[in-house]
């Protein structure tokens, strides 16, 4: 072999050896990519994976088609993308609800922990107590004080059984020693709309599908659930701030991929996710709804998941939660 042919050569295993996993993501993508959200159209979760989309399309340069697959508080869109094949071409966003939920849902097709790849937390969400007008209240301690005076009496909305908007409705109640009655919906958008013609009279709303609504007057705005004051919306106390120290929740909202998914696609998806985040469009939208942006590594995501499902399990366990 001539040196320059032993030069030639040698320089092509080096830059395998350099980047000995990217041959497995090679032409990926190329078709659309199918993002399913396991919540209804107009919830949190939709509106963020909608402005996601918006960045993550020109980032993978493939369309990224949103999927909306509601029902048993984000169990049926998540066994839905734990049987993809794991190929890329099936991404799950999903959020803290489904944490919960895989305590409270006996005998799902998947486990969460082993069926699904975690990708990146893409952000955390305060959400906020909200009450439909006709409520006469204007604080969270004349919340208080009315629902001890009348137990039982009020109605709060959520998202189903097990979901975001339900376990921090009922932390609350833990901690404030009161009782309202659990009206559950199939998703996010089904509980706005309740509250905003009165249906119900109280919900812990995430701000993204509240917001748009305390800005109009058809929703009044007790308190954010999260330790600090919501920079969108300063001047909204928080529930420790209102009598009520040492209280928080947030939701948080993540990506993942069925088992099996080779590493490399992996990083491209993370990569292009992380990309998508860091546009000034997306990242404007996401701030003007409330949104913090995350972006954690795939190992800090895992190591997260873990710890929420045994969160989340153990409060689901001491509430009674059960379903099917």
């Amino acid at each position: 072999m001539t040196n320059a042919r032993f030069c030639a050569a040698a320089l092509l295993l080096a830059a395998a050896s350099l980047h000995p996993a990217d041959a497995g993501s090679q032409g990926y993508p190329s078709k659309s990519v199918r993002y399913l959200v396991p919540d209804a159209a107009g919830s949190g979760s939709d509106t963020l994976a909608r402005i996601v989309a918006l960045g993550l399309t020109p980032a993978l340069g493939e369309q990224a088609v949103v999927d909306n697959r509601p029902g048993a508080t984000s169990t049926i869109g998540a066994a839905i993308v734990a049987s993809a094949p794991a190929d890329g071409y099936t991404i799950l966003q999903t959020s803290s609800a489904l944490a919960a939920a895989v305590s409270i849902y006996r005998n799902l097709p998947f486990d969460f922990l082993r069926d699904l790849e975690p990708v990146t937390q893409l952000a955390a969400a305060p959400q906020v107590v909200v009450v439909h007008p006709s409520v006469p209240v204007k604080s969270m301690m004349e919340l208080v004080q009315l629902a001890k005076s009348k137990p039982g009496a009020l109605k709060f909305g959520s998202a189903g059984s097990g979901s975001s908007t339900h376990l921090a409705a009922e932390l609350f109640m833990a901690h404030a020693g009161i009782k309202m009655l659990h009206v559950s919906y199939r998703g996010g958008g089904p509980t706005i709309t309740a509250i905003v013609s009165g249906e119900t009279d109280v919900c812990f709303a995430p701000a993204a599908t509240s917001l748009p609504h305390i800005r109009s007057g058809r929703l009044r705005a007790l308190a954010v659930t999260t330790a600090t004051r919501v920079p969108l919306m300063p001047e909204i106390a928080t529930i420790a701030q209102s009598g009520f120290p040492g209280f928080q929740t947030a939701q948080w909202y993540g990506v993942l991929v069925p088992k099996g998914t080779p590493r490399p696609v992996i990083r491209v998806i993370h990569g292009k996710i992380l990309a998508a985040l860091k546009d000034p469009d997306v990242s404007k939208r996401m701030f003007g709804r409330g949104y913090i942006i995350v972006g954690s590594s795939p190992a800090e995501f895992k190591a997260f998941l873990k710890s929420e499902v045994g969160r989340l399990g153990a409060l689901a366990r001491n509430l009674g939660l059960k379903a099917n």
